[in-house]
């Protein structure tokens, strides 16, 4: 099957050739094959139309302005036979400017002229037959083929210039550039070149993708290897989740069974690759006006024997799925071929399949914004009601008691009471009749009114930046030896302003250096276990530690003594992450498959009578269990501003958002890395710029051992 901007090609009865005009709706009927057609392509210009079909004993090129005027004469159109006996033919491609034609027959690769019977060039090598070929259209002179032996290959097609009565283009004995090792167990079915990326993209009869870049310096290196089959479910999880329907009114549940959910004596499928085509997602877009920034990329086409489905070519996401079982007028379940018209035509995409199991042909238009819109729950269009606020409207937790939270910098009012201190020594303090309730939660006792002022404003701080016009540093500008002898250095945190950076090892110690690294300001032990976390207030006077110990600890920086201590009795199992939350207003922290979030107060003066009990209080607010996982890999929230938003990372590769306001999960993505999340790092913007909090673009990484995911917070995409 062949598709062009209006036409559609097919064979009819076998060995003759119907071209079908979509425009005029007019067949036209081309014979000149004995035997069955089994490849056909059309031409890269318009002007004129050329279309070439094969079978086993012949290649003939058409001209389709000469036919058609032909058959307005009432003549017999006829095409060009530019090769014979070739055997049989799986694929035929024009090169960019329609001058040759690369015919895929058996293991070989035959270049031929379009213009007239002459072989140019006999590419060999693989050793199972050829599938598939493209021209790479900004580097005329390479050819890159796919083949069932499992591997791809790339040649350098030299060309010598020959004069005679006329001038011919002949082609000496194609350069193998690149030979890939075996990508599968599966044949290679299907091959794109990414234009614009410089990227090819190849799929086999298993439902597995890979893509590798072209660019010169990377070495044929494989950019990204998708598993249709998972991507499917997890797409199709997706959209059940939120109600959305596919096809004719029927529910996701129903067409997109997981291998869980498949009834007893069912047979699970492959998924074959029949066809990578480009999609022009972004023209039906066009005229949208709250588009998002995530439709700035770029789009494909899968087309296998059971649906369409669109893949986005940024984060390797499926974007929408056609299943053809879900149109009652479609009789074809199962396709054996696949083509599609590469350029969308008023918002519409022509899609010609034929059956696996009968002489069947069936046109398919489908309307590419509507099936992106019935299937996304409003992630590509911003400015809806429902999306993720980063940004904290208020300072209160609804769900939360007031036992528990007071809101920061609230006015205190005297009290009534008389005067009547019971005092028994002058050192002893009063039994605190008198005392008007501590509204702030995160201002010790022993600070005076204006200390405590100088806390409140310092929210208003701004951290240095970056600058933006600097290169990203490669350079090692120091290097110091934490400790005498080799110890490993287990997290690392630098305060908000970046003035001071604080080192947990597995010593059991945590170290306090400034930013130049030129002096240990402080050294803080205590712990009987490596220290997992470090993490440091808003205002940069306390900082929180979690080990191994199962305790965590809240030292003061100009103390080395511990304002508060949570001991192991209160952790089942170790805490591997510890920080202050809501300004200072909290502690977050993670311990197995749940995340604690803790308010407190802490005291650091000391009672003559019992000096070794505390007078920091810490109780629990409320504990969020992650779903599905056995522990809690990475947790990150934002303490420079006030942000209702957790996120969390588990074992089962799961990234689980949390809304503290509403106090429960809002968001999961299964999957999103191959291997746990080891690191989620967020981009905490400017917590006090003078611009709306809808304005902000808050930004999140993911880091685990297969690499780094960027994502923005607002779509979680």
């Amino acid at each position: 099957l062949a598709c062009s901007h209006h036409h559609c090609a097919f064979p009819l009865n076998r060995n003759e050739l119907c071209i079908w005009n979509t425009a005029t709706a007019q067949p036209l009927r081309l014979s000149g094959h004995h035997y069955s057609i089994s490849a056909l392509s059309f031409g890269s210009k318009t002007n004129p139309l050329l279309v070439c079909s094969a079978s086993r004993e012949r290649v003939i090129v058409w001209n389709l302005d000469e036919c058609t005027q032909k058959v307005q004469e009432g003549l017999t159109p006829r095409g060009i036979v530019v090769g014979t006996l070739l055997g049989m033919v799986l694929h035929v491609r024009f090169n960019p400017d329609d001058r040759q034609v690369a015919v895929c027959a058996g293991n070989q690769i035959y270049m031929l002229s379009a213009k007239n019977e002459a072989i140019l060039a006999e590419l060999d090598g693989h050793l199972a037959p050829v599938t598939a070929a493209e021209f790479c259209t900004w580097e005329k002179s390479m050819l890159i083929s796919v083949s069932e032996d499992r591997t791809f290959k790339a040649r350098k097609l030299c060309l010598s210039l020959l004069f005679c009565f006329l001038k011919v283009w002949d082609y000496s004995t194609g350069q193998l550039i690149h030979q890939s090792g075996v990508l599968t167990a599966f044949p290679l079915l299907s091959l794109l070149i990414d234009e614009e990326n410089k990227q090819i993209i190849t799929g086999c009869a298993e439902g597995q993708l890979w893509i590798f870049s072209l660019i010169s310096d990377h070495n044929y290196r494989c950019v990204a290897h998708i598993n249709l089959k998972k991507e499917q479910e997890k797409f199709c999880n997706k959209v059940s989740k939120s109600g959305k329907k596919i096809g004719e009114g029927q529910n996701t549940s129903k067409i997109c069974k997981t291998n869980n959910m498949r009834p007893e004596g069912s047979v699970e499928t492959s998924l074959p690759i029949l066809l990578v085509e480009h999609c022009d997602l972004l023209v039906c877009f066009h005229n949208e006006e709250n588009i998002s920034s995530a439709l700035n990329t770029s789009y494909f086409w899968i087309g296998s024997s059971t649906g369409l489905l669109i893949i986005n070519l940024a984060n390797f996401e499926l974007e929408a799925f056609l299943s053809y079982k879900d149109y009652s007028d479609l009789s074809i379940w199962f396709a054996g071929s696949c083509a599609l018209t590469r350029k969308a035509v008023n918002g519409k995409v022509l899609c010609l399949i034929s059956s696996m199991f009968e002489d069947m042909i069936a046109v398919l238009e489908v309307n590419l914004a509507a099936l992106v819109r019935t299937q996304q729950h409003d992630f590509l269009l911003c400015g809806n009601e429902g999306s993720l606020s980063v940004i904290a409207s208020s300072y209160f937790f609804p769900f939360l008691s007031k036992h528990y939270f007071r809101q920061i910098g609230h006015k205190c009012v005297k009290s009534t009471v008389k005067d009547q201190p019971l005092v028994f020594h002058n050192k002893i303090k009063s039994s605190g009749y008198t005392t008007a309730p501590q509204m702030t939660m995160f201002s010790p006792n022993n600070l005076k009114k204006k200390e405590v002022s100088k806390g409140k404003t310092s929210c208003k701080r701004k951290n240095k930046e970056y600058p933006l016009e600097s290169s990203p540093p490669i350079k090692c500008e120091k290097e110091i030896f934490v400790t005498c002898k080799p110890t490993p250095i287990c997290c690392i945190q630098y305060s908000g302003d970046g003035e001071m950076l604080a080192c947990g090892l597995a010593d059991k110690t945590v170290l306090i250096f400034n930013s130049s690294l030129t002096d240990t300001c402080n050294v803080f032990s205590g712990h009987d276990g490596a220290v997992n976390s470090v993490g440091w207030s808003h205002d940069k006077k306390w900082l929180v530690s979690a080990s191994e110990d199962r305790t965590v600890r809240v030292w003061s920086v100009c103390n080395n003594e511990p304002a508060l201590i949570l001991g192991k009795e209160k952790f089942h199992k170790t805490v591997r992450f510890a920080q202050f939350y809501f300004i200072d207003a909290f502690i977050l922290l993670c311990c197995g498959a749940e995340f604690r979030l803790l308010s407190f107060r802490l005291d650091t003066t000391k009672d003559d009578l019992k000096r070794y009990k505390q007078k920091s209080v810490c109780k629990l607010v409320q504990k969020f269990p992650m779903a599905s996982t056995m522990e809690i890999t990475s947790l990150s929230a934002v303490n420079d501003f006030y942000s209702y938003i957790v996120l969390t990372a588990g074992s089962n590769r799961t990234l689980e958002v949390f809304d503290l306001n509403a106090g429960c999960s809002i968001a999961v993505i299964p999957e999103v890395h191959t291997r746990s999340v080891h690191q989620i790092c967020q981009n905490k913007g400017s917590s006090f710029s003078t611009q709306q909090p809808e304005a902000y673009n808050l930004f999140m990484t993911t880091a685990a051992g297969d690499g780094i995911k960027l994502w923005d917070l607002r779509t979680l995409r």
